[in-house]
């Protein structure tokens, strides 16, 4: 199974990165993680959605070569960052690369409620009519305070969520096959 990892933070030492990083290695004999970074990802304008710039291009054919998205968000002002929903914009335009896709989320933070209001607003928006994507419920990975989770090597290092995640892993894997 082929994965993308579509991270909302761009910050060198992002939370939110190594949560990925770390799913990407732990995870790779259930499947294969590719994180795209938004970086190159310019913002979303109508006049060039049918010819956009080959960044964004390549961005959406990997969504679409991909059997599902892995987003990870942090939380901005009690929702997604911005750049995040920029990438979703280009994804819900024209050839809707999303439609379909199923999808799951995750989010760290350095509050102790993790990503909550941020997972909320994402799961709504990926109902929407340009985007279509069935997300696996029920299977939320809130990673609170965690600046104290994570080594300097950016290895997760706390037991319970390490488990949880081996346990979420699994039901996102088992819903796939279904």
């Amino acid at each position: 199974m082929k994965v993308v990892a579509i991270v909302g933070s761009l910050r060198e030492g992002s939370l939110n990165m190594k949560l990925a990083k770390f799913v990407q290695q732990r995870y790779e004999e259930k499947f294969e993680l590719e994180i795209l970074r938004l970086n190159e990802i310019p913002m979303y304008n109508q006049d060039d959605e049918n010819n956009p710039p080959h960044s964004v291009q390549d961005f959406k054919a990997k969504v679409k070569a991909a059997d599902a998205v892995l987003w990870v968000t942090p939380e901005y002002n009690a929702s997604i960052p911005g750049v995040l929903g920029n990438a979703i914009d280009w994804l819900s335009r024209v050839d809707k690369v999303m439609i379909g896709k199923p999808s799951f989320i995750m989010g760290a933070s350095m509050g102790n409620l993790g990503t909550v209001k941020a997972q909320m607003h994402l799961r709504d928006i990926l109902f929407a009519a340009g985007l279509g994507s069935p997300v696996l419920q029920g299977n939320e990975v809130y990673v609170g305070a965690a600046h104290t989770k994570f080594d300097e090597a950016g290895n997760l290092t706390d037991e319970s969520t390490v488990k949880f995640l081996d346990t979420v892993i699994d039901n996102f894997i088992n819903w796939m096959q279904k």
